[in-house]
This record gives structure tokens, sequence and C-alpha cells, in this order.
């Protein structure tokens, strides 16, 4: 089935003319492999980089005629933009011109904001393995559990964690034209491209496709009104973090590590990264803290321990909490019913609402702060 309609897909992409009008968009070979699952049709359409935003009518026009094909519910088209070999890059600012960071209050009133969301957050780590998806998921749910409406995005393209951990499964139906209804588990709104795709299938995608895809599970989603929007970022500070930190009005970063050298060498250069585009750090979760042994009741520090801590404490930020590695938080997380939400007057429920509360006192601290700031601009 799915090779029928990649075949019906790649003929009806035979009548978008080429960028300078010559030949079409297939036959000059600007169409990358097609990936069809369930309906949803996904591919990108090289272009020079210089022409990227001039050739958009060019990527509205592929997805709308691949809309019309039978049996496609959706599309994702995304265009590569790359430079030629040899090629000139931009030439670097003047040296006598060069302006100053801009201030968090400036930067962050250039990124557009997503209708009926306060706040949105992201939660990050540096590499993979340290608990982020596990965190996200319970940090959210703490969150409603104070009150709050809440909302979960789950940027980890490659990596969807987030239908397993909310215990929800299906396909979003659409609200009106382009927009989709969002699903829900445990009271929390969620979006995932693991709802899109089966999870056995992999993700084969470049970075294009993947920055398109967030873009529309961010901002063509029926959210509703929300007080924070979670976003469980991928792991690493690549190009799809960088999209998201930019051009996401970010209200803050949370940090997940373990507390061994290796993890927090990674998560520096997430703080780093999140510094660099002015998105306030709200602080580090030491994830995987301790052991407590459940026969003996002793206490293990089997990754070592502080490590985040001293690292908080170093680079001048908040320290939001210890949580630590316990067979109840991998069992619930594995069988969709986290921690908070199975047992929320446990130990280490209270652990993760006391993060939340810290994570909401933060945001309303940098949103204050920036209402004050006034914006500065320096020349040297």
């Amino acid at each position: 089935m799915s090779d029928t309609i990649k075949a019906a897909v790649l003929d009806r992409l035979k009548q978008i003319k080429g960028p300078d009008l010559e030949g079409d968009i297939v036959s000059l070979g600007l169409v990358s492999d097609v990936f069809v699952s369930d309906g949803r049709v996904a591919f990108s359409i090289t272009v020079p980089a210089a022409r990227a935003q001039e050739l958009e009518p060019l990527r509205q026009a592929a997805e709308k005629v691949v809309k019309e094909v039978d049996s496609v519910e959706n599309a994702i088209v995304a265009l590569t933009a790359e430079r030629a070999p040899g090629s000139e890059a931009p030439p670097p600012p003047r040296p006598a011109q060069r302006q100053a960071p801009r201030p968090a209050e400036e930067s962050a009133s250039s990124k557009p904001g997503v209708p009926g969301i306060k706040h949105i957050i992201a939660v990050a780590s540096g590499k993979g393995g340290v608990g982020k998806s596990t965190t996200t998921a319970n940090l959210a749910l703490a969150m409603a559990a104070n009150g709050l409406k809440v909302g979960v995005l789950d940027a980890d393209i490659y990596g969807p964690s987030v239908p397993r951990l909310f215990n929800v499964s299906g396909r979003p139906e659409p609200d009106s034209g382009r927009v989709l209804k969002p699903l829900e588990g445990y009271g929390i709104k969620v979006m995932s491209m693991g709802f899109m795709v089966e999870e056995e299938t992999p993700m084969i995608w470049r970075g294009p496709m993947v920055i398109s895809a967030l873009t529309q599970m961010l901002r063509e989603v029926a959210w509703g009104e929300l007080d924070v929007l979670v976003v469980d970022m991928p792991p690493g500070t690549g190009d799809a973090q960088l999209t998201m930190a930019q051009q996401v009005p970010l209200a803050g970063a949370v940090i997940v590590s373990t507390p061994q050298d290796l993890a927090l060498i990674d998560a520096r250069k997430g703080l780093n990264m999140f510094k660099r585009v002015d998105v306030p750090v709200l602080g580090i979760v030491e994830n995987m803290s301790y052991f407590l042994c459940p026969d003996c009741g002793s206490r293990h520090d089997i990754f070592g321990h502080g490590g985040a801590r001293a690292e908080a404490e170093r680079l001048a930020i908040p320290f939001l909490g210890e949580i630590p590695l316990t067979m109840k938080i991998r069992e619930t997380s594995d069988a969709g019913t986290p921690v908070v939400v199975s047992d929320p007057e446990g130990e280490v429920a209270q652990i993760y609402k006391s993060i939340a509360a810290s994570v909401v006192s933060g945001i309303e601290a940098a949103a204050s702060s920036e209402e004050r700031a006034a914006p500065r601009i320096v020349f040297d």
C-alpha cells in the first residue's frame, strides 16, 4: 500500500515546475526519498540556499498536490537549503559595527508566541539515557497536580517516548484546516511524532524535515489555553535543538543530568547553548542521583553523587533537586503510569512536585525580570 501511495505522490509532484520553471522537481532530482506511514507523507525538496525564502511557494504547491492523493491524510514538506561546495559563506559582521548580545526581553519579543500558551519551557539534556523524558512527564504531571493547565510537546522526533509514558495511542484528528487536536493523558494535552508512525518505524529524516515537523506540532495544534507547555527536547545540541531555542519563545530551560562527569560534560554544552540564545536556565536536575536498596534500605551512589549540584553552584544557577534511581520510577514509566499519578503521595512524587514548584517560580521570576528590563544596544 505504501509503495502505491509513494508512486502516486511522485506522479503528482511531477506537476510542480523546478525553481526556474524548467522541468519538474522530480525529474530534476530535487525530491528526497518519500516517507509514507499510515496516510502520513514526508519528504524534502532541495533548493539553493540563497533562494530558500523565495521558493517557499514551491514547497506550498508541493504540499497541496500531495494532499490531493487518495489515502494521504497529512503531508510534511520541507525545503532543504544546501550550499554548493566552494560557494562563499555569508560575510562576517564588521568589528566596528558588532552589536552586543540582545537582552532577554528584546530577543524574546522577536519570537512569535503560540496563541493560548502563557509559558513554554524546555527540558533538555546534553546526551541521551539520563532520564529526560521520564523527568519531563513527571514534572508536567506535578505542575498539573499543583493546579496548572499543562501540555507536553515531544520534540524528540527520532526517539519519541511521550506516547508510552502517558499511555496514549491513536491518531490526532483534524480540528480545522491544517490544525490537529492534541491527544490527552492524565489531563495533560500531548503531541508527539510517535502518534504519527508506528513505534518500530525508524525516522530517517534530515534536519529540515525534522524542523518542519516540530514547527507543525507546535504551531498547528489546537493546544487551547495552557499555563505551561513542556517541551521534551531531543538529546544533544544539534540543529533541531538550536532551532527550537532560537525560534520558540522559551520562558526557560531545565537541564537533566546524572551525577557522573561524562554526563556533566555534555550537560554543560546544553547549558551554554541556551545561554548563547538568551534562554534563561531555570536550573539543573540530578537524575539517578542515588540508589536505595529495596531489600536493606541502604543507599548506593552508583553514578557518584553531587556532581550536578556542584555544577549548578559553579555556574550560579539553581539546583532543582535530586531524583533517586528506583525500581518504581522505571516500572511505572514503562507501564505508562508515571509515579506522580500512580503514587501521588509517595516520596518520589513529592520530589517531582517540589522541583515543579521551583520551576514555576523560576518562570515567574524570569518573566518579572523581563518586564522590568529595558533593551540596551552597545556598540564597540
